[in-house]
C-alpha cells in the first residue's frame, strides 16, 4: 500500500524521467489574476505561459499543487471525496507535446506503475474530440467499448483565459459502492462508484470576456490528478477521509472529544468537517492570507469558524487548532516547508482567531436560537436579512454559517433583504473611494509588450538616459505619433525610471527631445517584465522611432530611497525590540512618507515605540554602507536575509546589506550609506485588523519638515499663553486644573439654582383625575441637570408625574418621572415618546423614568402645555 507522501513522489518522478522539470508549489495566491481569488487547479500559476503573455523557461513542468475550492463547501464530509484543500498533481507542456504523447503516459503510468487493472477503468471524452478517442484506442489500447462520450468534457480554470477539450480516466470501485440504477456509469452518475482519478485537459483554446473561444498560438496539455483520490484508490479505503492524508488529523480530535471516528454518522460529520477545514486554514496562513472580511480573507475566516463551530458539536469547548495543525505540520512540512517557515505566523493567526470566535459563538448561537424561536412560534421559515446581518456584524457570523445553522431546523436566510442590509452599511461606512487606474492591455498592446521583451533598467546607477521610443499607445491602440495634450504608454528601449513594485511608488520625471517634452506620470510593469511609462505630452510631438533623453525627478527619487532605506532599519528595529515574528506585511514608499504594516498581536507601548525610533536612528548615524549584492535564493536564505511573507522569488535575488543591522530580500532603490537617510520620526503606530500593526514614519527633509511644524505650534501655543516653549506642558496644566475649579463652581451655583427653582416648581402643582403633575419649561445645562432637578421634586411631591423639558445647545431635552412606579398604570417611557414627537423627537426609558430629545426648540412650550391632555389619553384607557 503505497502512503500520500509515496505517491505524490511517484508522479513526480515519473515525469521528471519524461523531460519535466519538478517545479515547487505556488502560493494559494493566484499572481497577477484578478479572475481568481485562491489557486483553484494546477494550471492557474501557468495561465500566463499557455495565452504565451510570457515566454516558458522551460517546455514542459510537473508539479504538485494546493489548490482551494469553496463551492461545495456545505457537502464536505458528506461526501467520499468533497474537500475545500486538495493536492493536484499535474504535467504539463507549453507547446512542446500534445495529445499523442500525453494519452499513451497516463494510461503506461495508470497501468504499470499504479498497476490499477484495465478492466477497472473507463476513459471519457468530449462528443467532438475524435482524434482523442483515436489515440486512446490506437496508442493507449483502450478498448472502444470503455469510452464513453461526455459533453461537459470542456474544462477551463475560470470564466475567462485557457482552456479546451479533455479527456477523464475513471476508476469502477465495484458495484457494493454504486446506487444501482439503470443509467449508473462512468461520467454520468454522481454516486461513489465510478471514481474520477485523472483530467487530461487538451488546451486548444482562450475564452474572453465575452466568452469567445480563439485559438491558443501554440497547444498545450495540462492535466490534474487528486492526490487524496488516488491515495484512496491505492489504499483501498472507502473515502478520502480514510486514507492517511486524512486519518492522523481525525483521529486527533477524535481523542479531543471524547469519541471514536466511525462511532456515528453525526459526529463522522464533524470530524471529517474540522480535519479538511484545518488543513484548507493552515496552507492558506502558511501562504500569507490573512483573515478579514473581503476577498480571500473572508473565505479564510468563513473556513476556520466553520471549523470551531463543528469542534464544538463534538464537545470540544477549549482551544485546539494548535495541536491540530501541530499533526498537519509533521506530516506535511517536508514537502511545503512553509508550514514549518511560518510557524509563528501560522499559530498567531489560529490563536486570534479561535479565541475571539469561541467568545462571540455562544452569544451568537443563543440569539440565533431566541430568533428560531420566534420564527417557529409565527409559523415562519425566513430568517430576514436584517437579523442575519445583524449576527454577522455584530458576532462575526458568516451568513453562510447562519444559512447552514438554520437549514439544519428547516429555515433559511432571505439573501436578498441580506444583501441590502449589506450594501446599506457598506455605504454609511464608506466615505472615500479612490479610483485605481489601471492600464487596459489589449491584444495589440501584450503583443507588442511581448516582442519587445524586458526593459533594461538603468536606474540604479543612473537618474538619466538616451533610449529609443519603442513604442506608443492611446487606449491600447498602437499610434506613431503622439502631441501636446495627450497621454499615451511609452515602451522604451531602456529606462531609468523605476517601475511600482514592492510598495515601492515610480519614479515620476521627463522625456525630452530637442523639440518636445513630456511628464512621466507613473510607470508599471507588465507581466513580460516591459516597463509602461504613462506619460503626459506638454509640448511639441513625439515619435516612434526617435531618441529621446529620459530623467528622473531626483529630488523625489532621493526623497523615495531615504524613505525604503528607512523602512529596511525599522524592520529590523521591530524584529529587534519585539521579536522574529515580526514579519512585513505590507508597505508604501513614497517621497512624502513611509508606511510599514507588520505582524504583531497588541500595540506598541510608548517606551517600545522610543526603543525602536532610538535603533533606527542609531544605525542611521552609524552611517554603515549599504551594499547589493545579487545571489542565488538558496544562497540568500542560508545567509539569514529577511525575504516577504508571501512572496515568490526568482532563482536569482538582490540582496540589500546595512551593516550587520539589516538584510533583506529588495529589488527597491536605497541609499548608499545610512547617514543619507537623516533623522527617522514615527508618526503613528496602530492597529489595521487581527493581528496586524501599521506604523508611518518620515525621514530626513521630510522629518525636519514635520518637526519644524511641531515647533511653530508650539510656539504659536506659548503666545497665546504668554509663556516660554519650554514652559507650555506647565502653564496648560495649571489651566486644566483652573477650569475644573471653575467647572465645579458652576455645577454648585446650578445645583442652587435648581434647588430655587424645584421650589418655584412646587408651587404650580397642578392635579389630573386626582394624580399631581408638574410640567414645566426649565433652565438646565444638560441632561444630567435636568434629571437631578426631576428626582429632587420626586423626593418632595411623594406621589405624581413630573414632566420637564429644557433647551440645550439648540437641541431639546425632556425627562418624565412617574411617582410610584405604575402609578394608575402610568409609565414614563410612553409619556415622554408623545411629548417628545411634538418637538420632532424621541425616546423612552423604565416605566419610573426615562428621557428624550427633540430637535425643534420653538415648540418645546406647546409640548409641555400637552401633557394634561397626554396624560388623560393614557388615564382612559
Amino acid at each position: 500500500m503505497y502512503t500520500g507522501n509515496q505517491l505524490r513522489d511517484m508522479f513526480l518522478k515519473y515525469f521528471e524521467a519524461k523531460g519535466h522539470k519538478i517545479l515547487p508549489s505556488a502560493s494559494l495566491i493566484p499572481k497577477d489574476d484578478p479572475t481568481l481569488l485562491l489557486t483553484v487547479a494546477g494550471m492557474v500559476p501557468f495561465k500566463p505561459y499557455f495565452q504565451r503573455r510570457v515566454e516558458p523557461p522551460f517546455p514542459r513542468a510537473t508539479t504538485a499543487q494546493k489548490c482551494v475550492r469553496t463551492p461545495d463547501l456545505e457537502v464536505v464530509g458528506k461526501t467520499a471525496r468533497h474537500h475545500t484543500y486538495f493536492e493536484m498533481l499535474g504535467n504539463f507542456s507549453f507547446g512542446d507535446y500534445f495529445k499523442s504523447e500525453v494519452i499513451p503516459w497516463a494510461w503506461e503510468y495508470i497501468t504499470e506503475v499504479l498497476k490499477i487493472p484495465e478492466e477497472k477503468l473507463w476513459v471519457t471524452i468530449y462528443p467532438e474530440d475524435v482524434d482523442a478517442k483515436n489515440l486512446w484506442i490506437e496508442k493507449a489500447g483502450v478498448k472502444p467499448e470503455r469510452i464513453i462520450g461526455d459533453p461537459e468534457n470542456f474544462w477551463a480554470a475560470g470564466p475567462t483565459g485557457p482552456c479546451g477539450p479533455c479527456s477523464e480516466i475513471y476508476v469502477d470501485l465495484g458495484e457494493a459502492r454504486g446506487c444501482g440504477e439503470p443509467g449508473c456509469g462512468a461520467g454520468s452518475c454522481e454516486c461513489d462508484r465510478f471514481l474520477e482519478i485523472w483530467n487530461l485537459v487538451f488546451m486548444q483554446y482562450n475564452r474572453d470576456e465575452a466568452g469567445v473561444l480563439t485559438p491558443l498560438p501554440k497547444q498545450n496539455i495540462d492535466t490534474g490528478m487528486g492526490l487524496e483520490r488516488i491515495a484512496s484508490v491505492m489504499q483501498g479505503v472507502e473515502t478520502n477521509f480514510d486514507t492517511d492524508l486524512f486519518r492522523p488529523v481525525i483521529d486527533h480530535v477524535a481523542g479531543l472529544g471524547g469519541i471514536n471516528y466511525k462511532d456515528s454518522p453525526k459526529s463522522d460529520l464533524a470530524l471529517k468537517v474540522v480535519a479538511d477545514h484545518v488543513r484548507a486554514v493552515s496552507f492558506m496562513l502558511a501562504d500569507g492570507i490573512r483573515p478579514n472580511n473581503e476577498g480571500r480573507g473572508y473565505v479564510l475566516r468563513r473556513i476556520l469558524r466553520r471549523a470551531v463551530r463543528y469542534a464544538k458539536l463534538l464537545g470540544i469547548d477549549k482551544p485546539f487548532l494548535e495541536s491540530v495543525f501541530r499533526i498537519i505540520q509533521r506530516d506535511y512540512a517536508h514537502a511545503y516547508p512553509e508550514l514549518k517557515e511560518n510557524e509563528n505566523f501560522i499559530l498567531n493567526h489560529l490563536s486570534l482567531e479561535e479565541k475571539n470566535f469561541q467568545a462571540t459563538l455562544e452569544q451568537g448561537t443563543q440569539l440565533l436560537q431566541e430568533k428560531v424561536k420566534e420564527l417557529q412560534k409565527q409559523g415562519v421559515k425566513v430568517l430576514s436579512g436584517t437579523d442575519a446581518f445583524y449576527l454577522y456584524e455584530t458576532y462575526g457570523f458568516p451568513v453562510e454559517l447562519t444559512e447552514e445553522m438554520l437549514e439544519e431546523q428547516g429555515l433559511s436566510v432571505d439573501m436578498e433583504s441580506f444583501q441590502t442590509a449589506a450594501e446599506e452599511h457598506r455605504l454609511r461606512a464608506k466615505e472615500h473611494s479612490q479610483q485605481m487606474r489601471a492600464t487596459v492591455e489589449s491584444p495589440e498592446l501584450i503583443g507588442k509588450a511581448k516582442s519587445l521583451g524586458v526593459t533594461p533598467f538603468v536606474g540604479y546607477e543612473r537618474v538619466s538616459a538616451t533610449a529609443r521610443i519603442e513604442g506608443l499607445f492611446v487606449d491600447g491602440s498602437e499610434i506613431q505619433d503622439a502631441g501636446e495634450g495627450e497621454e499615451v504608454i511609452v515602451f522604451l528601449s531602456e529606462t531609468p525610471f523605476y517601475a511600482e513594485s514592492g510598495g515601492q511608488v515610480s519614479d515620476v520625471g521627463v522625456l525630452k527631445t530637442p523639440r518636445a517634452e513630456a511628464r512621466v506620470l507613473e510607470v508599471k510593469k507588465g507581466v513580460t517584465g516591459t516597463l509602461y511609462h504613462r506619460v503626459q505630452v506638454t509640448t511639441g510631438v513625439f515619435h516612434v522611432g526617435e531618441m529621446v533623453e529620459a530623467e528622473i525627478s531626483n529630488a523625489d527619487r532621493q526623497a523615495t530611497t531615504r524613505h525604503h532605506s528607512a523602512t529596511h532599519l525599522l524592520q529590523a528595529a521591530l524584529r529587534s525590540v519585539l521579536g522574529e515574528h515580526v514579519q512585513q506585511a505590507g508597505s508604501l514608499v513614497t517621497p512624502e512618507r513611509l508606511r510599514f504594516d507588520f505582524t504583531h498581536f497588541s500595540p506598541l507601548t510608548p517606551d517600545g515605540l522610543r526603543a525602536v525610533e532610538g535603533l533606527i536612528n542609531e544605525a542611521v548615524l552609524k552611517n554603515m554602507p549599504i551594499q547589493v549584492t545579487e545571489m542565488s535564493l538558496n544562497e540568500a536564505k542560508l545567509s539569514g536575509a529577511t525575504a516577504l511573507f508571501g512572496e515568490k522569488y526568482g532563482e536569482t535575488v538582490r540582496v540589500v546589506r546595512m551593516g550587520t543591522f539589516s538584510q533583506e530580500l529588495c529589488g527597491g532603490t536605497h541609499v548608499k550609506d545610512t547617514g543619507e537617510i537623516g533623522l527617522v520620526k514615527i508618526l503613528s503606530e496602530g492597529g489595521i485588523g487581527a493581528g496586524l500593526r501599521r506604523i508611518e514614519a518620515v525621514a530626513g527633509l521630510e522629518a525636519l519638515a514635520y518637526l519644524r511644524t511641531l515647533d511653530d505650534q508650539v510656539m504659536e501655543v506659548a503666545q497665546m499663553l504668554k509663556s516660554q516653549p519650554l514652559d507650555v506642558g506647565k502653564r496648560v496644566n495649571g489651566l486644566m486644573a483652573q477650569v475644573k475649579d471653575l467647572e465645579r463652581e458652576i455645577g454648585q451655583l446650578q445645583a442652587k439654582l435648581g434647588k430655587n427653582e424645584v421650589e418655584g416648581l412646587l408651587k404650580r402643582v397642578v392635579e389630573i383625575d386626582g394624580i399631581q403633575v408638574i410640567a414645566a419649561q426649565v433652565h438646565a445645562a444638560d441632561m444630567e441637570g435636568l434629571r437631578q432637578m426631576a428626582d429632587l421634586l420626586r423626593v418632595k411631591i411623594k406621589s405624581g408625574v413630573i414632566v420637564l423639558g429644557a433647551v440645550s445647545e439648540g437641541k431639546v431635552n425632556f425627562v418624565t418621572a412617574v411617582s410610584p412606579t405604575g402609578l394608575n398604570g402610568l409609565h414614563a417611557g410612553q409619556i415622554i415618546k408623545e411629548v417628545a414627537k411634538i418637538t420632532g423627537g424621541g425616546g423612552g426609558g423604565r416605566p419610573d423614568m426615562a428621557q428624550a430629545g427633540g430637535k425643534d426648540p420653538s415648540k418645546l412650550g406647546e409640548a409641555i402645555d400637552r401633557v394634561p391632555t397626554i396624560l388623560r389619553g393614557f388615564l382612559k384607557k
